[in-house]
């Protein structure tokens, strides 16, 4: 499964009012891990920040002069988002700029939703911890995850954040440790509650210990006169394996 964490940061708060995205950031998880790869860029709005929106992000109007504008980096951004998951807090938000910004650059290119699956990491936060505060920094403070060195809003630092906020919030819906064991990386058995980070060895019986079994098996089927029940069950569960 791929998905792409994604936030912006903007000119302002209201779409309708022309304001713009200056910042993206994403980043990239390939079956609940981060792949390593990010996508992030600056853009020139073509207008003033707002002094609110400025006091949040701290990105002011000439740092932004020299920035390409989004319909010189909308395939790139296109090709990263496309076919995954996009994650993002306060989806709706995110999305209606970016959607604006595709309807400017290249409208027939469509909506974001046309190249990507969308799911809200706040909606999730809120059916999860209902009537809790649900803000990025509020979650990481609650699910443990570092945001000390976050003094402002950034895009890329905030996909990062976001992605280990989700991934705590969706903790035991990874991989379920079904991996094919080796004699270098003994299968490990995946737990949750207080025994979960113990790395709990699943520990296989060797031959000399299932001939041992198989021989008790037979002595209860010769001293019952009749079918061991473990013994059937054993069958079936090869039958069914077959």
């Amino acid at each position: 499964m791929r998905q792409v964490v994604l936030d912006t940061e903007t000119t302002g708060l209201e779409v309708k009012k022309g304001h713009r995205v200056i910042e993206i950031g994403c980043v990239e998880l390939l079956e609940r891990r981060p792949s390593g790869r990010t996508f992030h860029c600056f853009l020139n709005p073509d207008r003033a920040v707002d002094e609110g929106a400025r006091a949040v992000h701290g990105i002011d109007d000439a740092f932004l002069q020299d920035k390409p504008r989004f319909r010189e980096i909308t395939s790139e951004f296109l090709d990263f988002v496309a076919g995954a998951e996009i994650i993002a807090h306060n989806a709706s938000f995110d999305v209606g700029f970016l959607d604006a910004e595709l309807g400017l650059a290249a409208p027939e290119l469509g909506k974001l939703t046309d190249h990507a699956s969308v799911l809200d990491s706040l909606q999730m936060a809120r059916e999860k911890y209902p009537g809790q505060q649900n803000s990025l920094n509020a979650l990481c403070k609650r699910l443990g995850v570092d945001n000390r060195h976050r003094e402002l809003h950034g895009a890329l630092v905030d996909a990062h954040l976001l992605a280990d906020v989700y991934l705590a919030m969706t903790a035991g819906q990874g991989d379920l440790g079904l991996a094919v064991e080796t004699a270098e990386q003994p299968q490990r058995a995946v737990t949750t509650g207080p025994l979960a980070g113990h790395g709990l060895r699943v520990l296989r019986a060797n031959e000399s210990e299932l001939a041992a079994h198989a021989a008790r098996i037979e002595s209860i089927e010769v001293a019952s006169q009749g079918a061991c029940v473990w013994k059937i069950s054993s069958k079936e569960g090869d039958e069914r394996v077959a």
